[in-house]
This record gives structure tokens, sequence and C-alpha cells, in this order.
């Protein structure tokens, strides 16, 4: 008779590669303040990817196991011992929820420039307005740039699908989103995003649905970039 097959790990992939990181520490012996190895390296080394990596070691720095110290490495900070936990879940993977995001929303603005009124693109260009101001007078912008996101997904008439986009946006305010973008939004970051966004809106101006898809997955897709620091250029 076969042994039973072992579960699938259903967990979150940072979560897994989380453990594995951990493993990593406690097969190497290393000591409270020792140095891992750096990041692409280390990503060779679990064979995973570098965004995966990242959102893992921020997983880890949340749950206190590491330290992750800008332009020096990721130090351990603690020892383990037997009683050590899995990783604990800090919120959807930040790389999961924009695809989810570029998936849902590019529906939704091509919808919505079909369904596009003046009244629609007022609402659209004082959400572009408050952004300026507030990058102006270094606010966050981050209120209205939700305000600007649902606001286009209510022009499809869908309330479902403003749900969706709300809750797909909220989520960046989860541990490890939000540790992610104090690391890597700044005001050259909202400086692009704004271009974007401008960009979006002219889309939906010109009643083309195809521009409009274009400008949103191109925002999205820069944002996704900036925000797992893969881009070279300012970000959100």
């Amino acid at each position: 008779m076969h042994p039973p097959a072992k579960p699938a790990d259903t967990r979150r992939l940072y979560q897994q590669i989380a453990d594995q990181i951990r493993a990593f520490i406690r097969n190497g012996n290393l000591p409270s303040g020792a140095r891992l190895p750096p990041e692409r390296e280390l990503a060779l080394q679990l064979g995973v990817s570098r965004p995966s990596l990242r959102e893992a070691l921020i997983a880890l720095e949340i749950d206190g196991r590491i330290e992750i110290r800008m332009g020096s490495g990721v130090y351990v900070c603690a020892t383990q011992d037997a009683s050590e936990h899995a990783t604990p879940a800090v919120g959807e993977s930040p790389s999961e929820m924009m695809q989810a995001r570029a998936m849902l929303e590019g529906a939704v603005v091509t919808l919505a420039s079909a369904r596009v009124t003046s009244h629609h693109l007022d609402r659209v260009k004082s959400c572009l307005e408050d952004m300026r101001q507030d990058g102006l007078h270094g606010r966050t912008q981050i209120e209205n740039d939700r305000r600007f996101h649902l606001t286009i997904a209510e022009m499809t008439g869908n309330s479902v699908l403003v749900r969706l986009v709300g809750e797909l946006f909220d989520g960046r305010h989860s541990p490890i989103s939000s540790r992610m973008s104090a690391r890597t939004e700044d005001s050259q970051a909202w400086k692009a995003a704004f271009v974007e966004h401008e960009a979006i809106y002219r889309a939906l101006e010109a009643r083309d649905p195809q521009a409009a898809v274009a400008a949103m997955l191109h925002h999205l897709s820069a944002s996704h970039a900036r925000w797992t620091g893969e881009a070279p250029a300012p970000s959100p």
C-alpha cells in the first residue's frame, strides 16, 4: 500500500518561500546579526523569482525574523529555536494583487470608455486636479488615486465591478503591501503615476476603448514594476 500523499501547500507563495529562507538560516546555523547572501544569489539558490523573494523577505521582516537594511543587505534578527512557527500570512501577494487589478481594470476601462459621459469626464478630471494639488503640496495622493480608479469603475454602471475595484485597491493597506509601499513610493513615483493617469483620461475623453485599455494596462504594469523594485525609473 502506498503511503498517503502529502496535502498540497495552499498557503501564499511568499509564505512558502519565507519558510525556505527560515530553513536556509537554520541549516546554515546563521547566528543573529549574520548577513544573508545578496538577493540575486539567494533567489538562484532557492530557485525563485526576485519579486517573490522580496515579498518573502518582507514577510519575514514583519515577523521579526530578519532586518532589511537598505543599501546594506538582509540580516538575521533572532536565533531560531525548535518552536519557531511557520511564516504567517500578512496580506495578499502584492504581485498577484496587481495582476488581478490589471485583469479586472482592463475590462472595466474598456466598458467605461463605451459609456463615458461629460459628467463622468468632469469627475475624473477633478480627481486628477486633486492629485496634482496633493503632489504640489507634498500630501499623500492615495485617496485621490483610489477615487480616480473607482470613478472609472462607476462609469460601467455595475456596482459589483465598483466594489471589486475598491477591494483590490484597498489590498495595498495590508501589512506586506504597506511595507513595500513605504520602501518604493516617493514624489517621483507619484509624478510618474500622475502622467499615466492623464493618459487614461485622454483615452476616455476620446471614447477610444483600445487606447483606454492600453493606457490602463501600462499604468498598472508600471506601478507593479515600481512597487516591486523591478523598474529602473521612478515609481507607484
